[in-house]
């Protein structure tokens, strides 16, 4: 049920719904599905904010960095959209909020829907479809979409109409107990302690130059690890913030990084 002091109602809620199968249709190695994720708000944006200024900046927020499992992304969607209901009835409420919140949620969301979807019901469909397909079943690839695709649109409804629920009644739970800044302070910490673990997961850089002679020679990799483990990967980071934050345009950067590696490794100053 929706909530009686709602400007939202369900069709709203089912808009964005609809529009959450196109996250991946933009999809671009900049902000990967920040532009399906705004265009599934759209709806929601207009319908709360009445001043351009107000919408412009709700779309600039949810055009931000944004990558999770996409058939369990509804979750997010329907959070955002009770925390911009919110902040859009209440002049101190914090937007900032809406953002940490969403990059909270993402990395734990993608862990388990990696493992539901693409780890498991995935494999079961494709089992299913292609022992029948290899008997030349017409069956075979029609139950390989049913038995994948059911579970995901199932999911994916009932995903968006309890996150718009539970972000709903947590708003509330949290405003009456005072806790919303302790919230809002620990999604953040949340979200960047999952991208320095990305860093150093995710950003491999070795480097094969090495110094001295016959069994006195080392290899400069292995004393950046000593010094600490990931040093080239934190540097490069930190690097490519520093362009970021100069406003270097993204296609520059990833054009530099390839003629990098390549150059790196045609003269061994990078290996695998």
């Amino acid at each position: 049920m929706m909530n009686s002091n709602s400007r939202l109602d369900t069709k709203d809620l089912q808009r964005v719904f609809l529009r959450s199968f196109t996250l991946e249709w933009s999809w671009n190695y900049e902000r990967m599905g920040s532009m399906g994720f705004a265009y599934a708000m759209a709806p929601i944006i207009n319908k709360l904010y009445s001043k351009k200024e107000d919408k412009v900046k709700a779309l600039q927020r949810h055009l931000e960095f944004f990558n999770t499992t996409p058939h369990v992304s509804t979750l997010i969607m329907g959070v955002a959209t009770a925390l911009e209901e919110k902040n859009s009835s209440e002049e101190n409420f914090d937007a900032k909020t809406i953002s940490n919140i969403k990059i909270s949620l993402m990395g734990p969301l993608a862990g388990l829907g990696d493992s539901i979807f693409w780890g498991t019901i995935r494999i079961i469909a494709t089992g299913v479809g292609t022992s029948l397909a290899l008997q030349g079943n017409i069956l075979g690839p029609i139950l390989f979409l049913l038995i994948f695709n059911i579970p995901h649109v199932i999911l994916r409804y009932y995903l968006m109409m309890e996150g718009y629920k539970v972000g709903t009644q947590l708003l509330g739970d949290f405003e009456k107990k005072g806790i919303m800044d302790s919230i809002t302070y620990g999604a953040a910490v949340l979200g960047l302690t999952i991208v320095g673990a990305m860093t150093a997961d995710m950003v491999y850089i070795n480097t094969g130059v090495t110094f001295g002679v016959g069994e006195f020679s080392s290899t400069l990799q292995s004393v950046l690890d000593g010094i600490m483990p990931k040093l080239l990967p934190l540097g490069a980071t930190f690097g490519i913030y520093a362009l970021l934050r100069k406003n270097v345009p993204v296609l520059y950067i990833l054009l530099g990084i390839t003629v990098i590696g390549i150059l790196g490794s045609y003269f061994g100053i990078l290996v695998p």
